[in-house]
């Protein structure tokens, strides 16, 4: 990371200080919530109302980062993250929480994503050469998995099992030091020359053919991965009848798996170039899934998260890189938004539907159907995204 400027380390430490402060959080909300209620809907619908905002905000937020101070809206809205889990934390004390209050809670963190996620891709590039884009977006990849799935859930598991209340507390104070780092760093605003409409995104996207077939694949994945993930640990601790501190550390190991992924991106690339690495890592998570359902242990279990952890973050760097190179900046925010919307906007479906299933037939079965459904994408996407790929113009 010796390559990269000084700007960037000071946003790749607020990065790794938020995202640990979110896998404390990771860990502890499905803990809470199977607290409260042990109904896998109930489960599923906390972890839909998570998600939900990318499908009704990814458009607004694309809009306004176009237009906003990226840094400053950042920072604003980790602010403001600090306050929601602060009173979370209060409620949780008074033991005021119930699955309602959770799903309020889910829905307005996941609304404040929507535009912290959207403004930080899109203020990377302003931070970063092009050339240096791949290794930039790694190092991104290895503090985001790190602290969300490595140390954040293991302390989360570990923070609720001592205080429910301590790992909420933790991810709150995390948020004001990443926006204290946020806010100094160089300001860089793009104006458009007229009103930031979405459309103009969606226009962008929809002639766009390589970016228009990401979007859909991510669409049909994130569905499926929340469609399995959703009853995850219900799954570890009613079906693989684990302590509900394994939990954490079944996350940790998709994120060892991440972690090489993302310290490896700039060779593998290299290697196999992004088309390659994009089949490659589409194709073995359909199969690890699969896979994932007949898992008789954690160790099996545990084995095939960190393989799904390390092809999941070969497809976020080398997807993220291409629109950051291919769009163009002053439309970044809102094409950002469009392929957010198409991508993330069915996570909530998919929980939800996961859930339903596997309350009518068992935890285990969401798992193959959605491998299946992932690999049957891939293969009807293939006569789109190769010569899509082909035609993209090499960096």
């Amino acid at each position: 990371m010796t390559d990269l400027p000084n700007a960037y380390r000071r946003l790749w430490r607020a990065t790794a200080i938020d995202s640990l402060g979110n896998g404390v959080f990771t860990a502890a909300l499905p803990l809470l919530a199977v607290t409260v209620s042990r109904d896998a809907r109930d489960v599923a619908l906390v972890s839909a109302a998570t998600y939900l905002p990318w499908l009704l905000l990814s458009l607004v937020a694309g809009s306004v980062v176009d237009r906003a101070d990226r840094i400053t809206l950042m920072w604003r809205t980790q602010t403001f993250q600090a306050l929601i889990v602060g009173v979370l934390t209060a409620l949780v004390a008074a033991e005021l929480v119930n699955v309602t209050a959770l799903v309020v809670f889910a829905f307005a963190l996941g609304s404040c994503d929507v535009f912290y996620d959207n403004a930080a891709q899109t203020a990377l590039p302003d931070l970063v050469p092009k050339s240096l884009l791949h290794q930039a977006n790694g190092s991104q990849q290895v503090a985001l998995i790190v602290g969300r799935q490595f140390l954040g859930p293991p302390l989360g598991s570990l923070f609720f099992a001592l205080a429910w209340t301590l790992p909420f507390a933790v991810d709150a104070t995390s948020f004001i030091v990443a926006a204290i780092l946020l806010a100094g760093l160089p300001r860089r605003r793009h104006v458009p020359t007229e009103r930031a409409k979405v459309r103009d995104g969606l226009r962008w996207l929809r002639k766009h053919r390589l970016l228009r077939t990401l979007a859909l694949l991510l669409g049909i994945n994130t569905f499926c991965g929340q469609f399995g993930n959703a009853t995850l640990v219900l799954f570890v601790t009613d079906v693989l009848h684990l302590r509900a501190g394994v939990f954490g550390l079944l996350l940790a190991g998709a994120a060892i798996g991440g972690v090489v992924g993302g310290l490896v991106i700039t060779r593998l690339v290299a290697r196999l170039g992004d088309l390659r690495a994009l089949l490659v890592s589409l194709a073995v998570n359909a199969v690890v899934f699969v896979g994932m359902g007949f898992s008789p242990n954690v160790a099996l279990l545990g084995g095939l998260l960190a393989v799904s952890g390390f092809v999941t973050t070969i497809w976020n760097v080398v997807t993220v890189s291409v629109r950051q190179r291919e769009v163009p900046a002053s439309l970044l925010g809102r094409v950002n938004s469009v392929y957010r919307l198409l991508g993330w906007g069915l996570m909530p479906l998919g929980a939800l539907t996961g859930g339903l299933l596997a309350h009518r037939f068992g935890l285990r079965v969401p798992y193959p159907v959605a491998g299946v459904m992932r690999g049957l994408a891939l293969v009807a996407a293939l006569p789109m995204l190769i010569p899509a790929m082909r035609e993209a113009t090499p960096r």
